[in-house]
């Protein structure tokens, strides 16, 4: 493969790595946690965009309260993660750039 080649691979690489990326705003997922006393929704760029905390959750500490909330998060960044995974797979399945 000679150099033109490779750099017409890198441009073809990056254009759909960025339209991978700018996609990741358009999706939502949903994390939850304390069974389903709160839930995280985000995007598959990592904003926040709703915390729900039941009415259910006011039973738990504010220690209690504060893990249930974080464990919705790694809930839904996991599932995040997931996603950019399989769509930055399916991206870059064929490029092969030697290096």
């Amino acid at each position: 493969m000679d150099l033109s080649e490779m750099m017409a691979q890198a441009k073809e690489l990056q254009a759909k790595v960025s339209a991978v990326q700018d996609s990741l705003g358009d999706i939502l997922v949903k994390g939850l946690a304390g069974n389903g006393a709160v839930i995280v929704e985000m995007t598959g760029k990592y904003d926040i965009k709703q915390v729900i905390i039941s009415d259910a959750a006011m039973k738990y500490s504010a220690s209690e309260l504060s893990k249930i909330v974080r464990d919705a998060f790694l809930d839904a960044k996991g599932k995040a993660d997931t996603i950019i995974d399989e769509k930055m797979s399916r991206a870059t399945a064929g490029v092969n750039l030697p290096f």
